[in-house]
């Protein structure tokens, strides 16, 4: 499959590429990127044919966002899909107040979660003024999951489907979205709010990939039948699916468990054989799923964008994919690449 192609996003009338691009380490996630480097990905990612754009005010503070506008601003506004997410306000501050981890040196905003109708439309007009574009496609109430909000997560998730999805659907209604959804770390969150309320959409990140498929029992089919289009963001797991089993590799932030080694080294051996690299494989599988119209990465610099574009086009035999079935390192009932 090629990274730039066009695939319908679920029930609504819009369009993504295959491959998207997330803007997380545009807001300094764990170290600071220069205005040259984030520029020159955006360029890079432009040319390449890549159409699909997430950002979100968490990232950075504000900073993802405002690179975001920079790059895209003077495009043609019918020509990508861009999407964002509500659930925290920003308000400026002095530096020296802030406590910007996991994000280094970015934007003067503290974060302040609120979930209610008029932070969410506080928060949609602001990220509209930051992108200073026309419109924005698609909104996710972002992180009422329990990696997230921890004992909190509950009470969260009722203030989130009470207020943000009154107000979203209510943009949509209005056509100022087009699309709206959920975005978190866990699919029990998004199958729960695809269960309560009419979302199009989720952004799901590291919940299915090839180490796991667990959505396949029962929310990746609801999504299906409901038209209901699913982003996946962190989809080599953080980490490890793009690094292999090596000493330090990371799996969902943290070092890889003994486990999930042996596993990724297994599937490596298979690789292997069929001489495809374990990255490309891991992109190409997640695409697979039909309820699955685009992989958002995020990358540090130009040569690790580039590096996943290439990935997203590398030939994989059928017989790979057969092979790890066989060894059951997949999920039968898993869809793969024809």
């Amino acid at each position: 499959m090629l990274p730039t192609q066009k695939r319908k996003f679920g029930r609504t009338d819009l369009e993504v590429t295959a491959f998207g691009f997330g803007t997380a380490p545009l807001g300094n996630f764990l170290a600071e990127m220069d205005e040259a480097t984030a520029a020159a990905m955006f360029d890079t990612a432009w040319d390449a044919g890549i159409r699909m754009f997430d950002t979100a005010p968490m990232y950075g503070h504000g900073l993802a966002e405002a690179r975001t506008a920079q790059a895209l601003r003077w495009k043609n506004r019918d020509d990508f899909v861009l999407a964002s997410k509500v659930g925290r306000l920003l308000k400026p501050a002095r530096r020296d107040k802030i406590d910007f981890a996991p994000w280094v040196n970015a934007a003067a905003f503290n974060l302040k979660f609120d979930y209610s109708y008029d932070g969410t439309m506080r928060s949609f007009e602001d990220s509209l003024q930051r992108l200073g574009l026309e419109h924005i496609d698609i909104m996710f109430i972002h992180d009422i999951d329990v990696f997230t909000r921890g004992a909190e997560q509950p009470e969260v998730f009722k203030q989130a489907m009470d207020g943000c999805y009154r107000a979203l659907a209510s943009l949509r209604d209005q056509g100022a979205l087009k699309a709206i959804g959920v975005g978190v770390n866990e699919w029990e969150v998004c199958h729960a709010a695809l269960q309560q309320r009419d979302f199009d959409t989720f952004l799901l990140a590291g919940r299915y990939t090839l180490l796991e498929q667990d959505s396949l029992d029962e929310f990746l089919p609801l999504c299906e039948a409901r038209g209901a289009a699913v982003l996946v963001g962190g989809g080599f797991n953080s980490g490890i699916l793009a690094t292999g089993a090596k000493p330090g590799a990371k799996y969902n932030y943290t070092p890889a468990p003994a486990a999930i080694m042996e596993k990724v080294a297994k599937i490596e051996a298979v690789c292997a054989v069929h001489n495809v690299p374990l990255a490309a494989a891991a992109l190409q599988f997640v695409v697979a799923h039909p309820a699955i119209p685009s992989f958002v990465a995020g990358t540090r610099n130009v040569q690790q964008l580039q590096q996943n574009l290439a990935w997203f086009s590398h030939p994989i035999p059928a017989a790979f994919w057969a092979d790890l079935k066989a060894q059951g390192l997949l999920r039968e009932d898993a869809p793969v690449p024809a």
